[in-house]
């Protein structure tokens, strides 16, 4: 399996397809690069696809520190420059999102578009919500917690929706699935600085999406995004919680790739 030593830390990664062009992706909290399985499939005969799990989460390691978001995007620059991906169409949902915006605020070299999902450049609005939820699974695992988290990470559509059952059991169990140490990224997360007056420097192309079922990351908080970076475009998925990229895929791989074309 491919891993890079970056920053003390081995980082997991993927790399499918031999397109001239390449799309990073990084994936929100609780998951891994495999979020985006329906986005590399769609992409890969065309683009060169990465994914890459943040330390702490999926495949990569648990470290002892590390788990700040200004540390995360560390981790990024180090994983852009290493493999030698830039300029890179880069997406980032939720916590991706916030190493994204950071990474096209200062290092916009490395970038060629930007991509945003379900995303904030606030601090975290649910702080003490998620903080009670983060003691529980750190005493006694995430999976007691797992039907609260459920409805934070996906939309009513996706949840109610019966042909779709087994893909919800799927994810839950992946959700469940973590280990006790996903507190440290979690912890990371809901301590994170605001970004907003970065924003403002960021010129490169950049879509931003959001579901209209999105309770973490509600619309506003998009609407807020796409005001301050000046050539922003933003489209609200229609039946998407906070986890588009699982719940509208078809839809979420069309916006994507009319974008990144004419770039």
């Amino acid at each position: 399996m491919p891993y890079l030593s970056i920053n003390g830390a081995n980082i997991y990664y993927e790399i499918s397809g031999k397109g001239t062009e390449t799309i990073v992706f990084s994936h929100g909290l609780l998951w891994s690069g495999q979020m985006f399985h329906k986005q590399v499939a769609y992409f890969q005969e065309n683009y060169r696809c990465v994914t890459y799990d943040h330390r702490g989460q999926g495949k990569s390691e648990v470290t002892k520190h590390g788990y700040d978001m200004d540390e995360l995007y560390e981790d990024a620059v180090a994983l852009i420059e290493a493999l030698d991906l830039a300029p890179c169409h880069f997406v980032g949902l939720s916590m991706g999102g916030f190493i994204g915006m950071r990474l096209a605020a200062r290092r916009p070299d490395l970038l060629r578009t930007l991509i945003l999902m379900e995303t904030s450049a606030n601090e975290e609005a649910f702080k003490g919500k998620y903080k009670k939820l983060n003691f529980i699974a750190k005493l006694f695992g995430i999976g007691i917690v797992a039907d609260k988290v459920m409805p934070i990470m996906f939309g009513q559509t996706f949840l109610n929706d019966p042909y779709r059952t087994g893909e919800r059991n799927k994810w839950r169990k992946i959700l469940a699935d973590n280990k006790r140490s996903i507190t440290k990224s979690v912890t990371g997360v809901i301590t994170r600085k605001a970004v907003l007056e970065e924003l403002k420097s960021i010129e490169m192309p950049t879509l931003i999406l959001v579901g209209d079922e999105d309770v973490a990351t509600p619309v506003s908080k998009a609407e807020e995004i796409s005001h301050h970076i000046i050539n922003s475009k933003l489209v609200v998925l229609e039946g998407a919680g906070h986890s588009s990229s699982i719940e509208t895929p078809d839809q979420v791989n069309a916006l994507i790739g009319d974008f990144i074309k004419t770039f």
